[in-house]
């Protein structure tokens, strides 16, 4: 008679990955899928597997180790554990670990150099994970396209702008999609409360961004409030659209009320270590700024 397998502690990874083979198989996130991705629930049919082993931990501790290091994290993660359940749980079903981030859309209606360069920058972290985790790691560019129809850009220069994003991308082995696909995907998203008052550090940041970039209608305050309330239905339809995947934002955690709930956010650099301007504000002729050059933080906290 075979012994029984003994339960790993409360709270573990393992624990945690045991968790989710009785109850909620991995779900096949949009990067396994071609055409737009679509809302996903987290129950996917998959049958359980057998409970983690310690090596598996101590590999998800090496392919946590390979990304979260100050050469691409602009903070410590704002829930580290959660960040390595999701590590663990990619090990120990031997597929990629999943990467989601928001792209947005500046005065630029083409790719620039420094699209190119955060993007090869983005290429180098999937890299290091691919050398620590046979699987290696899957990124999805969200494209905003709701962000940008807010601020005022025209439709024509929205859809050039993001084709370019998107072929630049593809070479690079990445998936793309648009949030408004996202949030018509998820209607259950739309069932969040979106009248709740701003945090006033929050809008702060996002009046001073709207004041740059903001030019719809109402004051750059209003149009900050609108943008908050867009975010609380479209986070939800981010978090709906990839389970298991860590949010990737190149925003400083002041704007953590912006990003999924459920997700575990990873805080990166943009262009380089020192760096977290977002490329598509960067005019297509600016030369990036140093990491000890203070132009580059006033910009640092602004949202897509």
């Amino acid at each position: 008679m075979s012994r029984p397998t003994s339960a790993a502690p409360a709270g573990s990874p393992t624990a945690a990955v045991q968790d989710r083979a009785r109850t909620t198989p991995t779900a096949h996130g949009p990067y396994e899928r071609p055409g737009p991705p679509r809302a996903t629930p987290v129950d996917g049919g998959r049958p359980p597997r057998a409970p983690v082993h310690a090596t598996v931990e101590a590999t998800a501790e090496k392919v946590l180790r390979s990304f979260n290091t100050w050469s691409f994290k602009r903070e410590q993660p704002e829930n580290p554990h959660l960040l390595l359940q999701v590590v663990t749980t990619a090990v120990a079903y031997a597929e990629p670990l999943r990467f989601v981030l928001y792209w947005g859309k500046g005065p630029r209606c083409a790719a620039a150099g420094e699209d190119i360069e955060c993007l090869d920058f983005i290429g180098s972290m999937v890299t290091r994970v691919r050398q620590a985790h046979v699987a290696g790691a899957a990124v999805t560019l969200i494209l905003t396209d709701t962000h940008a129809r807010h601020n005022g850009h025209a439709e024509e220069s929205i859809d050039t702008y993001f084709a370019a994003i998107t072929a630049e991308a593809t070479r690079r082995g990445f998936q793309t999609c648009r949030l408004s696909t996202l949030v018509a995907a998820a209607p259950e998203a739309h069932d969040v409360d979106t009248t709740a008052p701003v945090p006033d550090d929050v809008l702060e940041s996002l009046a001073a961004s709207a004041g740059k970039w903001y030019r719809g209608e109402g004051s750059a305050l209003d149009g900050a409030r609108a943008y908050y309330a867009m975010n609380m239905v479209e986070k939800r339809a981010v978090e709906i659209a990839f389970p298991g995947a860590v949010f990737v934002t190149f925003n400083g955690s002041k704007l953590r009320s912006l990003f999924p709930a459920r997700m575990p956010v990873f805080y990166m650099y943009s262009l380089r270590r020192g760096f977290a301007v977002k490329p598509w504000f960067l005019p297509a002729d600016a030369e990036p700024c140093g990491p000890d050059d203070c132009r580059c933080r006033p910009a640092e906290t602004l949202p897509d």
